[in-house]
C-alpha cells in the first residue's frame, strides 16, 4: 500500500494524505482526516519515514543532548533530568514528532552525531558558554539551551529565574529567624545556574547583615552519599548551623538523612530548604520546602522557540526565564 493509493481509496489528493500523516491538521477538514486515518487503520498503510525524509528534508527527530554525563553516571542520578525529558517528549511527541536522548560527556562529541543523524534541531540540557560558542560554531541544525547562560547573538537560551530562586531560598530562612545559615551546591564558577542562585542567596543574606562565608559553603551533587556526609558536616560544624538552604531537592534529601544520623531533628533542630520542587518533594520525611521551577512551563517555551527555527527558518537570539515560586511545606521552622 502506497500513499498514492491509500489517497485514491479515500477520494482525496496525495497531499491531504501526507498532511494527516504528518500533522498538519490544519490543513484538512475533520471530516477527511477522520476519512483518512480510518483507511490507514484499515489497510495497516505505514509511511516510509526515510523516504519522507529524503523527500522533505526533515527527519521529524529533535535530539536531547545532556552533557558531563560519562560511563559512571546515568541522567536517572538525578530526578531532576527525568522530568524534564518527560515533559520535552510529550511536547514534541504532540506535534509529532520524536526524541532522542543522548549523554555525552562533552557538548562537542555529539556534534558530527547529529549531522549525521539528519535531526531537525536540538535541545541542549546544562551546557555551558563556552561549549555553546563551540557547539554553535560546527552545528548546522536549530538548537535551544535550557538552564545555560549564553548571551551571544544567535544563542537561544531557556531557564529560570535562578537568581530570583536563590533569593527566596534565603528569604525564607532569614523571615524565620535563622541567622546561622549554610548553603549547599554543586561545585560551581562564576557564571552559570548555581552561580546565580548563590548571588540571589548571599544578597538576600546581605539585606539582613548576614554574611555567608566560604566555610558556610558545602559541596553536593547527585551522589546520595556525598549529600549524606555533607549533612554530617552541617551537624557536627562548630558554627551550630540552625538552617541550610540546598540547591537541588535530591541533594536536600541526603543532607536531611545525614543531619538525622547526627542526632538532628528537621526542622526542630536544623531547617532545610529545597530547589526544583520535585515529585520526590512530598516523600520526604518531612515533607521538603523549596523553590518550585515549572518545568512544564520551560519545556514548553524551549519547545515553541525550536519549532520557530525549525518550520518557520527564523533565526532567533533569545534568554528567556521562566519565574519562580516559594512552596511551604514541613521542613522549615521558626527560631523559638
Amino acid at each position: 500500500m502506497t500513499i498514492k493509493q491509500v489517497a485514491e481509496k479515500a477520494g482525496v489528493s496525495v497531499a491531504s494524505v501526507s498532511n494527516v500523516v504528518n500533522g498538519n491538521y490544519h490543513k484538512v477538514s475533520a471530516e477527511t482526516r477522520r476519512k483518512i486515518e480510518r483507511i490507514i487503520e484499515e489497510t495497516g498503510y505505514t509511511p516510509n519515514a526515510m523516504a519522507r525524509s529524503l523527500a522533505t528534508q526533515e527527519s521529524r527527530i529533535i535530539s536531547l543532548v545532556i552533557p558531563y554525563i560519562g560511563d559512571v553516571f546515568t541522567f536517572n542520578y538525578n530526578p531532576y533530568y527525568a522530568e524534564l525529558i518527560a515533559e520535552l517528549e510529550k511536547y514534541v511527541r504532540d506535534r509529532s514528532y520524536c526524541l532522542m536522548i543522548r549523554c555525552v560527556e562533552r557538548c562537542g562529541d555529539i556534534v558530527p552525531m547529529l549531522s549525521s543523524w539528519n535531526v531537525d534541531g536540538v535541545f541542549f540540557a546544562g551546557a555551558s558558554a563556552e561549549d555553546i560558542r563551540a557547539v554553535r560554531q560546527s552545528l548546522k541544525c536549530p538548537a535551544v539551551f535550557i538552564d545555560s547562560y549564553c548571551a551571544d547573538e544567535g544563542v537561544v537560551c531557556v531557564g529560570i529565574d535562578d537568581y530570583r530562586g536563590g533569593y527566596l531560598s534565603a528569604q525564607h530562612l532569614l523571615n524565620n529567624g535563622h541567622r546561622k545559615i549554610a548553603f549547599a551546591a554543586p561545585q560551581f564558577g562564576t557564571e552559570g545556574v548555581i552561580w546565580q542562585r548563590y548571588c540571589g542567596f548571599c544578597d538576600a543574606c546581605k539585606e539582613k547583615g548576614v554574611a555567608i562565608a566560604p566555610e558556610d559553603i558545602f559541596a553536593v551533587d547527585t551522589i546520595e552519599s556525598n549529600s549524606v556526609i555533607a549533612g554530617n558536616d552541617i551537624a557536627m560544624s562548630p558554627k551550630k548551623y540552625t538552617a541550610v538552604g540546598v540547591m537541588s531537592d535530591l541533594s536536600a534529601c541526603g543532607i536531611m538523612q545525614g543531619l538525622r544520623q547526627c542526632g538532628k531533628a528537621v526542622p526542630d533542630d536544623i531547617s532545610v530548604m529545597g530547589f526544583d520542587d520535585l515529585s520526590l518533594c512530598n516523600f520526604s520525611y518531612p515533607k521538603l520546602t523549596t523553590v518550585s521551577q515549572d518545568i512544564r512551563a520551560k519545556a514548553c517555551r524551549a519547545g515553541d522557540l525550536l519549532l520557530r527555527m525549525i518550520r518557520d527558518k527564523e533565526e532567533l537570539t533569545a534568554f528567556e526565564k521562566i519565574s519562580v515560586k516559594l512552596v511551604e511545606r514541613d521542613s522549615v521552622s521558626k527560631i523559638k
